[in-house]
């Protein structure tokens, strides 16, 4: 006669196989729902990853325990073909367990936007290594051969798991001298239709179902963005300071008045922008206001309002550097269907005609290239200049799909509309 510890599965086999089942069970709702059009489906493709990634792990140490610990005998009762089908469906499951979480991470690795995985919003996952620096052709074919065999997979997962439930019930309803289940669940009685141990199985899967309905994770625009960069004044030059005198007279400040109130020269002057000076956008995604900006941004300034016709402007940003609080929507951006900063690295504005509509109101008039596009963009601003410091503060309107920012399904604009707020606050000074 066996012991009773051959009768079932190790403590630590049962463990992972329920374990393992809950995160199948939850995965399929999660495929279900997924759809990365909208915040809450981007969220939801997410964590997708992070449990597909999960059960890899969890389905590796099974085999690897599997592998060095020797499973219960069949009963002795099962019928020949009914052993090899079990033998096969396990093989089949393992399979899958390990095959649909290996295609997943190779479409992830192997997508034109590449998206990094956090687990569980959290715990950094790499791509597949060697895949996701590959030419586009090739990272085009891995992606198609994982996409098909991960849609296999997963219509094989259907199939198994069904098999498998039917063969447990089965042996547990209708067959009193083969304790099947019992071998995962110890002490289920074959034969008993109402056993604690099945009861209490199939209110766990029906929760495992409904907590795969009701998860809400927290959508990509839910974070704050990070401060920007501080303000750092200047020091004057040491030799300017050493040589500026420790403290004026009345009689040279009198000579100094008369200067000061003359009005300012005719000549542009040349501005450098101070550090904390912010360039950024906001649109809204399925209704959800997202508001980003770009940290890498230098500007090339010669103004006066005295001298409109010979001032310009030209700014260069580097699109790789746009932050709106998501580390995955931002590498997103970064993507082929958004900025394509692999082949358009900057974008730049360039201004060389103003004009004055108001007490310290102007509108630049200038070409925004982004993209490959060139448009034509009217930028109206105010403008504050104390001395030798200025303030400037901005805001348009662009349409990113003239640019064609939106590339694939993203050129509707039911989800993320066509335009897009740009703003500028800068302080800058004269040089």
């Amino acid at each position: 006669m066996p012991s009773a510890a051959r009768d079932r599965y190790s403590t630590v086999a049962i463990v992972l196989h329920w374990l393992i089942a809950a995160a199948i069970v939850f995965q399929v709702i999660l495929a279900w729902r997924m759809d990365g059009r909208t915040p809450e489906g981007f969220a939801l493709v997410q964590l997708h990853k992070s449990v597909g990634i999960t059960i890899l792990l969890l389905s590796l140490v099974r085999l690897a325990w599997r592998l060095t610990h020797r499973p219960p005998p069949a009963p002795e009762g099962m019928a020949g073909w009914e052993k090899l089908l079990a033998k096969i469906a396990h093989v089949g499951l393992y399979v899958i367990m390990i095959g649909l979480p290996i295609t997943g991470w190779i479409m992830v690795s192997a997508s034109r936007i590449q998206v990094p995985t956090l687990l569980y919003g959290a715990v950094p996952w790499p791509h597949v290594p060697g895949i996701a620096h590959l030419a586009a052709p090739a990272k085009a074919a891995w992606h198609g051969v994982a996409e098909e065999g991960h849609e296999i997979l997963a219509w094989a997962t259907y199939v198994l798991v069904a098999l498998h439930v039917a063969g447990a019930l089965k042996h547990q309803l209708f067959s009193k001298d083969e304790p099947v289940l019992a071998h995962m669940a110890p002490g289920a009685k074959p034969g008993a239709w109402f056993d604690p141990r099945l009861i209490v199985i199939a209110l766990a899967a029906l929760s495992v179902v409904g907590a795969g309905y009701a998860v809400r994770p927290a959508p990509p625009a839910s974070k704050p963005l990070p401060p920007p960069p501080p303000a750092v004044e200047e020091a004057p030059p040491a030799e300017v300071a050493a040589a500026a005198p420790a403290a004026a007279t009345p009689a040279e400040t009198a000579e100094a008045a008369p200067a000061a109130a003359e009005p300012a020269s005719a000549e542009p002057s040349v501005w450098k922008v101070s550090s904390g000076s912010t360039l950024g956008f906001a649109t809204s995604w399925s209704g959800s206001s997202i508001e980003g900006r770009f940290d890498r941004w230098s500007a090339d300034i010669v103004f006066g309002p005295e001298a409109l016709d010979r001032s310009k402007v030209s700014v260069s940003i580097d699109l790789a550097s746009a932050v709106s609080g998501d580390q995955q929507r931002d590498e997103s951006m970064q993507g082929e269907d958004w900025f394509d900063t692999a082949k358009h690295a900057k974008a730049t504005f360039t201004a060389t005609r103003f004009e004055k509509t108001g007490e310290n109101r102007y509108v630049a008039h200038g070409q925004l290239s982004l993209r490959g596009v060139s448009k034509p963009v009217r930028l109206p601003f105010t403008l504050k200049i104390e001395g030798d410091k200025a303030r400037v503060s901005g805001v348009t309107t662009l349409d990113r799909t003239a640019f064609g920012v939106g590339q694939g399904e993203w050129t509707s604009t039911d989800q993320i509309p066509a335009q897009v707020k740009v703003s500028v606050n800068l302080t800058a000074t004269r040089k």
